[in-house]
């Protein structure tokens, strides 16, 4: 059954082609559809295009598809085109030409709109719990092994002295800005675009501020072209946002693969942690950070093929932006993959901490030297010299007893400040007023 459908039927191949991956997909998006169609016709009532007892009858059996959505129990039907459609044939199924009125005042480009906006809420609730749980045991870790010295590096080549310490509070601070980055897209996401209908509104008396507030959006996109015109760019900002956790990670990913390799040897996994070789009998591959680095290689990637689909496309709605859902609704879960299984695998990392023992590495306190030397009252250029003539000709002794005071430094970690920092942009998402208006619409 089509929604659209007026008596002819569509040939079987250009049905295949433009259904494509839909139904598969729209699975994602059914318990949030169903909670879409609760708001809606809460409004549609106020309004008079319901009585009061068919609000009643259709909310108890949407309520009922709900329960089975989240339990993944429903399906969508082999000839129905999309999600949409199989919610209101179930509802005509049992009530009759009342579940017919279900779509009074929209159309399926608004509903669209309208589950991936809150599809998009609750998938990014999932990405923040997440790296909060990561950016948590980075921070312990830093804690824990601040007093272990490793060599810092530029160009790869040895350079200062770092520590572990300093490295995991790295990446905990990083995923921080990552999270800010997250609620400034989790903003744009959070508007309403119910009432938008196929992009120019409707003839009906709308009231598209109850449906912002029933759906506990922050207010609504007003203008109702734009609100079509939302459609790939919401997915685009977001991805973008993705991006930049999943380019962190991956450059975690990196470090860690880097440390384990036995030319550097600073870090370690448990055995169970790692994988073999069919041939090698002593190896120990850190193929879960190898993984992990792809996997965010490839998400990095999601806003240049959203931006691809979507850029050349006027105002109103285009069937080139179903497209963009098979890149992005499974991104969410692939990264929230990445995230747990990192969190895991650094709860149970090892840390060598005998590194600077090697004499290879005397030469990365050679800054201290000079700093030193500096404090003594010698010129900072005469004092570079000085030690840089005792590296040429074999005489550098290191001083390997560091005093790094300053905020951020060796020293001074300020863990507790980045601590900070993850609470305060973790309070910005206000997560339980939406938790709290779904929870009053299903029942």
């Amino acid at each position: 059954m089509k929604l659209w459908g007026k008596g002819s039927s569509v040939n079987e191949a250009i049905e295949h082609f433009t259904v494509g991956r839909d139904r598969d997909l729209d699975l994602y998006l059914a318990p949030h559809d169903i909670v879409g169609s609760l708001a809606h016709i809460k409004m549609l009532e106020s309004i008079g295009l319901l009585k009061n007892e068919e609000l009643k009858a259709l909310e108890s059996e949407l309520k009922s598809l709900y329960k089975k959505a989240i339990k993944r129990e429903f399906i969508i039907e082999e000839g129905v085109e999309d999600v949409h459609s199989q919610v209101e044939i179930m509802l005509t199924q049992v009530l009759g030409d009342v579940g017919k009125k279900i779509h009074s005042g929209r159309s399926r480009n608004d509903q669209v709109l309208l589950d991936l906006k809150l599809f998009t809420r609750d998938a990014i609730k999932s990405v923040v719990e997440s790296v909060g749980q990561l950016t948590d045991t980075l921070i312990k870790n830093g804690e824990k092994y601040k007093g272990v010295l490793m060599p810092g590096y530029t160009h790869l080549q040895i350079a200062m002295p770092s520590s572990f310490g300093l490295w995991f509070g790295a990446y905990a601070e990083s995923l921080v800005d990552d999270l800010v980055f997250l609620h400034s897209a989790y903003k744009i996401v959070n508007q309403n675009p119910l009432g938008s209908a196929a992009g120019y509104g409707s003839s009906f008396p709308l009231n598209r501020k109850m449906t912002t507030e029933l759906l506990g959006f922050d207010s609504l996109n007003y203008n109702v072209v734009y609100a079509q015109m939302g459609r790939g760019k919401v997915e685009k900002v977001v991805a973008f946002a993705l991006a930049n956790l999943a380019g962190t990670l991956s450059k975690l990913a990196y470090d860690v693969c880097l440390f384990m390799s036995q030319n550097f040897g600073f870090v370690g996994l448990p055995a169970e942690l790692t994988t073999g070789s069919s041939i090698m009998p002593h190896k120990k591959n850190p193929d879960v950070f190898e993984l992990i680095r792809a996997k965010c290689n490839k998400i990095q990637g999601l806003p240049q093929q959203i931006m691809l689909i979507a850029n050349n496309l006027s105002s109103g709605y285009f069937r080139d932006l179903q497209i963009i859902k098979e890149v992005f609704l499974p991104a969410f879960e692939e990264l929230v993959d990445c995230l747990q299984i990192a969190n895991f695998a650094l709860e149970n990392i090892r840390v060598n901490k005998n590194i600077l023992d090697d004499p290879k590495y005397n030469y990365i306190f050679s800054v201290e030297e000079v700093n030193k030397l500096v404090q003594q009252g010698v010129p900072f250029r005469d004092a570079y010299k000085k030690v840089g003539l005792a590296i040429e000709e074999g005489y550098f002794v290191p001083d390997r007893n560091l005093k790094h005071t300053h905020e951020g430094s060796i020293g001074n970690l300020c863990l507790d400040e980045i601590n900070n920092k993850k609470k305060t942009a973790l309070s910005e998402f206000n997560f339980d007023k939406v938790l709290s208006k779904v929870s009053q619409l299903v029942s």
